[in-house]
């Protein structure tokens, strides 16, 4: 049975016992926190479980290594209609040790992507559009840094408020164990008035 199969069946059992029933249905965060993290398959529960988040507690944004890699690209946009629409007052991210980005080679992506079926001439007609691929897929060499651009990237958005902390965390993707970056509650007082 194929993994769209499996999922429909099971998706048909849990509507048919109103299993939704038990599970908080309102679209704002109960907690009023939007958190920023990897896409890793590791954190799915262990990072909720590690913060006491449960569902409807927090807006989760996953994107690979939690880079926020475009002032307005989309990850930003969820960020801003987290925080002008659905009541977000505080912003986490939180990337992880042992990320699938430190270290990531551009050229090995784009080399995979065309023994996958991608014509080199597609690759070769984006970089002449001026698209910078091998910059768009790089990644990075210390998880640290990669959180301090992100947390940076909302902090100076010049449509995120002033006063709206952004924190920066790394947690170890076996234990759960968070380690505080940046104390976004003292980042938040420090630049002022919007």
């Amino acid at each position: 049975m194929s993994f769209l199969a499996e999922t429909l069946a099971f998706n048909r059992e849990f509507v048919q016992n109103r299993s939704y029933a038990e599970i908080p249905q309102s679209k704002y965060p109960k907690k009023k926190v939007l958190v920023v993290t990897c896409m890793d398959a590791r954190l799915v529960e262990l990072l909720p479980r590690a913060m006491n988040l449960h569902n409807g507690d927090a807006k989760f944004v996953k994107t690979a290594g939690a880079l926020i890699s475009h002032p307005f690209g989309g990850a930003m946009r969820s960020i801003m209609v987290g925080v002008y629409q659905l009541g977000v007052e505080e912003i986490l991210v939180i990337g992880h040790h042992d990320c699938g980005m430190i270290g990531l080679r551009p050229e090995l992506v784009l080399e995979r992507a065309q023994t996958r079926g991608i014509p080199p001439e597609r690759l070769d007609t984006l970089k002449g559009a001026g698209i910078d691929l091998e910059g768009w897929l790089t990644g990075f060499d210390r998880v640290e840094e990669a959180v301090a651009h992100s947390v940076e990237m909302i902090r100076q958005h010049p449509l995120i408020p002033r006063d709206l902390p952004v924190h920066g965390l790394v947690v170890d993707p076996t234990t759960g164990q968070l380690e505080v970056l940046i104390d976004g509650y003292n980042m938040s007082r420090s630049r002022g008035a919007p």
